[in-house]
């Protein structure tokens, strides 16, 4: 495999120039081919995914959204299809994003930037506006042409129809990211009506004006400089990884035109430069592996074709690991190793986490207790001699019905209870009632003799009974009296 060599630059300038050189437009040529095929099949398929899927419906039950996916920021939880997700539970999120990250690495090993190519969200949008484009505009040689005319009708109505279509088409990702933190059919409603409050509108005008700008103008400059995946790919590749490769032993030394064909003293790159036409990167993949280089493969796209012209073979540019192009060039079978070591941890870890997601999610309690002892003071002496501790005591009710709940208290004798808002005084259990998908908070206060008492703390249990189905919560704290 060509390896890429780092040049020298040498600088002539007398100091006073500018710092950065000026980016250079890429005008990226389309080329017909498989590559191209499944990179718009791609496309159609995750754009109709992000803007349907908003749509599904989910029957939870009265007093419930009925949005499959809803991150419901007001009423902070998030629901997908039959799971909900509380704040007390982001840990969740934590195994999503393990399973996203390992899932990504996983996919590097085997295939390099495959994500960066077919389903980086960047990739996607801008694979839409260039579509835009190349409709409005014409092919690459049709718009270095435009780009380098003088200002016209003709060119100012293009522009204008163009950049047109971009903001409405930001604007619409922007609408459809909304979806997902409120109901799609009322927040589209209110967005036709002009009924949408303050922060909706930031939020709509900043999403719209960023993938109008990223798709529309970065680009390429997002994968060079905002994104760091690119930086560290190659810790997540090895000599088995499929990449995008050039076949330097078969192209080179380069030959120019088709006179040379199969003479012994020339390869079969014509050095016609199509692999650096349909790279939406601009980049030459006959330098080496690059760190700009999304794995797309359009440039196979391009070198094939150009190949079929000449009835020279295929794929010297191809999607291929560098173990099989070695293996070729020594006229040896094929050399593909998808399972391999590398390759076996991702699938253990990736396993791993998934399984202990999917237990913690079909084990999880739809109960949860917290307790808040008061800290100032620690204790009350009351006239009678008896000594009172005051207690916050919390129940998250995670259930879609009512709770009622009796809570009691071991460990501690004679103890009497009292709930702020309750009729009833020194009481033994307390009635507490929680609606559905609610936290109740219940100031208690908790008095017992002073000689009842085992010293400065004494160890009590909080026990809180499901009165419809029995099942029992024990929590443990202390109570604080004098020494």
């Amino acid at each position: 495999m060509a390896k890429a060599v780092s040049k020298p630059q040498v600088y002539e300038g007398d100091g006073k120039g500018p710092l950065y050189a000026d980016r250079v437009k890429i005008h990226p040529r389309n080329f017909n081919g498989p590559f191209r095929k499944w990179k718009t099949i791609l496309l159609w398929i995750f754009l109709g995914l992000y803007h349907l899927f908003a749509w599904v419906r989910w029957d939870r039950g009265p007093g419930l959204p009925d949005q499959a996916v809803l991150f419901d920021l007001p009423g902070r939880r998030a629901y997908i299809f039959w799971v909900e997700i509380w704040p007390q539970e982001v840990y969740y999120l934590t195994g999503l994003l393990i399973l996203a990250a390992v899932s990504l690495f996983a996919a590097s090993a085997i295939a390099g930037r495959v994500w960066c190519g077919f389903a980086c969200f960047q990739t996607v949008w801008t694979d839409l506006f260039m579509k835009v484009e190349h409709l409005i505009e014409g092919d690459r040689t049709k718009r270095i042409k435009l780009d380098q005319a003088p200002m016209s009708l003709n060119k100012l109505f293009k522009r204008l129809v163009k950049h047109a279509i971009w903001l409405a088409i930001a604007l619409f990702m922007a609408v459809s990211f909304l979806w997902y933190f409120n109901d799609a059919p009322t927040l589209t409603k209110n967005l036709l009506t002009g009924n949408v409050g303050g922060w909706t509108l930031v939020v709509l005008i900043v999403l719209t004006s960023l993938t109008y700008i990223m798709a529309g103008f970065a680009r390429e400059q997002v994968c060079f400089y905002m994104c760091p995946y690119g930086r560290f790919q190659s810790v997540m590749t090895d000599e088995e990884s499929l990449l995008v490769t050039y076949e330097a032993w078969r192209g080179e030394p380069r030959m120019k035109g088709a006179k040379d064909i199969g003479t012994d003293k020339r390869g079969d790159c014509v050095d016609c430069g199509l692999c650096v036409q349909a790279c939406p990167t601009g980049i030459d993949i006959r330098d080496g592996s690059q760190m700009e280089c999304i794995g797309c493969g359009l440039c196979i796209d391009a070198c094939n074709t150009m190949m079929e012209t000449l009835n020279l073979p295929k794929n010297l540019i191809s999607y291929d690991s560098y173990t099989n192009m070695v293996a070729r060039e020594q006229g040896k079978g094929k050399q593909v190793h998808l399972i391999r070591p590398r390759t076996i941890y991702y699938a253990v870890i990736l396993t791993v986490v998934a399984s202990v997601l999917v237990a913690s999610l079909s084990m999880r309690d739809r109960l949860e207790v917290n307790i808040i002892r008061d800290r100032a003071p620690l204790f009350v002496t009351l006239s009678d001699g008896n000594i009172r501790n005051g207690y916050t005591y919390k129940i998250l009710n995670m259930e879609s019905d009512d709770k009622t709940y009796e809570l009691s208290v071991d460990g501690l004798n004679e103890v009497a209870m009292d709930v702020i808002g309750q009729d009833k005084k020194d009481q033994k259990t307390l009635t507490l009632h929680v609606p559905a998908d609610r936290v109740g908070a219940f100031k208690l206060f908790l008095k017992a003799p002073r000689g009842k008492l085992e010293g400065p703390s004494t160890d009590i249990d909080f026990v809180l009974k499901d009165v419809e189905t029995g099942e029992i919560h024990s929590q443990s704290t202390v109570f604080r009296g004098p020494k």
